[in-house]
């Protein structure tokens, strides 16, 4: 490391400019991309006297954030830089900007980062840094339930879910802080589960110390029930109280269940009560939980209450072009408008269509034109009145379709064929219906939610590998959604 202090002023005036910028070097391997745009990027030096370096904010809400957050992280990386201890003080410039309101500026008002994009491609996608980890929905309790695919930069903003996003990345940014519970409701298939992991995925790149928990409703009774079970109640209240961030997904199937609301009455308590941040997910507004303990309504109430809705056509839009760009796949544009125009109300079928289209070309080795999409789409562009899709119906049809019956596809035996068809009705439950993986794998006698998500998974990359798997998929979603 080289030594820096002492000298002119105009040595110490590039020693100033040299240090900030190899620690701006170090701090960006340190934090997230959307962090130091956000945050640390604005910062410049203003003066520098061997041991106190002196950095300017644009704004006090800024100062305050990078005080509370990163000042110990700026002083080590300058200590590390100038090889002897500097001390850094923040002040607000003179050409500061007005701290906007807490929410406003992050729905309309926040500032693009220097040299960022105004295209709404570029300003939409916040981005984290997605890092090398191979995406898992795993349970493991070193990732807290998280899935690390689903991050604040995978998720593309419009008009329909730009407050639920903003108080979303407020939480994460301040957990505890800023709204305490925040309760996410709307219809499935719309990203809420998505802004629950990018909270934790947010909070556990930023604040590594604390402990963040995911469970879905399901897991959380399964567990519950379990813990009575076995007499081990002792440890399972100690795993939900000792979060930092709990994050509860489709609380509503809490209806009906009067010990295990007592339950979560009681964790709910113990955390707000220790300032722990709860977010809570559902298909309705907690006055719409029809059997909802009064006590536990109250609660969810306490914080903010925020809704996510279908997406415009322009978010549609937004959402097509990011999975494409994701899968590496170029798909024109009259392409992206004839699937985003038909399909209007649930971004999981919005995605399953743009993959039934790709690995359609893929496997023919044809162009992907509007043309095409329109033959592989034909059941969805025909379908005025949709046909009502059961549980049973799919059963049915994929046990009818493989030559096997229900109690075989929900049944154990792992032969390869079997498990194959039973992957297929799996994909199909998640394509066709709203139901969450824990759902779909109770439909198939009570798996574990994991396997249905490795399930889904592997068949969407054989559709776009195996021909044979892409027809028996596309013939079967045609069938079922037209009938015999």
């Amino acid at each position: 490391m080289d030594n820096f202090g002492g000298g002119t002023a105009e040595a110490l005036v590039n020693e100033m400019n040299d240090l900030w910028k190899r620690c701006g070097d170090t701090l960006r391997e340190q934090v997230s991309d959307a962090t130091w745009r956000t945050w640390l990027q604005a910062l410049s030096p203003e003066a520098f006297d061997g041991d106190l370096l002196v950095l300017s904010a644009p704004s006090s809400l800024v100062r305050e954030r990078v005080e509370n957050r990163f000042l110990g992280l700026i002083s080590a990386a300058a200590t590390e830089v100038a090889s002897r201890e500097v001390k850094v003080r923040l002040d607000v410039g003179p050409m500061s900007v007005a701290d906007p309101l807490p929410l406003t500026s992050l729905l309309d008002d926040e500032p693009n980062p220097p040299n960022s994009s105004n295209s709404p491609d570029q300003s939409d996608f916040r981005q984290l840094r997605p890092g090398n980890r191979r995406a898992s929905a795993s349970e493991d309790s070193d990732m807290g339930g998280l899935d690390v695919r689903y991050t604040f930069d995978a998720f593309v903003i419009g008009s329909s879910n730009r407050f639920a996003h903003a108080a979303a990345q407020a939480v994460a940014e301040m957990p505890a802080k800023s709204y305490n519970p925040l309760f996410i409701h709307g219809d499935a298939g719309l990203g809420k589960t998505h802004l629950l992991h990018a909270i934790g995925n947010y909070v556990r790149e930023n604040f590594p110390a604390r402990h963040v928990r995911y469970v879905s409703t399901e897991t959380f009774m399964n567990e519950f029930v379990d813990a009575i079970r076995t007499s081990t109640t002792t440890a399972f209240k100690r795993r939900y109280r000792a979060c930092d961030v709990l994050l509860v997904d489709d609380i509503q199937f809490m209806e009906n269940k009067e010990a295990l609301q007592e339950e979560f009455f009681h964790t709910f308590n113990s955390l707000y009560e220790a300032s722990k941040q709860i977010v809570i997910s559902s298909d309705r507004h907690p006055r719409s939980i029809a059997t909802l303990e009064d006590r536990l309504r109250s609660r969810f109430e306490w914080g903010l209450i925020t809704d996510v809705q279908p997406p415009e056509l322009e978010t549609r839009l937004a959402i097509l072009r990011k999975k494409a760009e994701g899968e590496r796949a170029f798909v024109p544009d009259e392409v992206l408008e004839l699937i985003a125009t038909h399909v209007k109300d649930n971004i999981r079928e919005l995605e399953g269509a743009l993959i039934r289209v790709s690995a359609f070309a893929s496997l023919n080795r044809q162009p992907l034109t509007r043309e095409l999409a329109e033959e592989v789409l034909s059941d969805i562009l025909a379908a005025d009145e949709p046909r009502q899709i059961t549980p049973k119906l799919i059963l049915d049809a994929t046990a009818a379709a493989f030559g096997y019956s229900i109690d075989d596809l929900c049944g154990t035996s792992r032969r390869r064929p079997l498990v194959t068809a039973r992957q297929i009705g799996m994909y199909l439950f998640r394509e066709l219906t709203d139901f969450s993986y824990p759902a779909i794998a109770r439909e198939f006698g009570g798996r574990d939610h994991t396997t249905v998500i490795h399930a889904v998974e592997k068949v969407s990359g054989l559709m776009k590998e195996r021909r044979q798997i892409y027809d028996q998929v596309t013939a079967l979603i045609y069938r079922i959604k037209t009938g015999p």
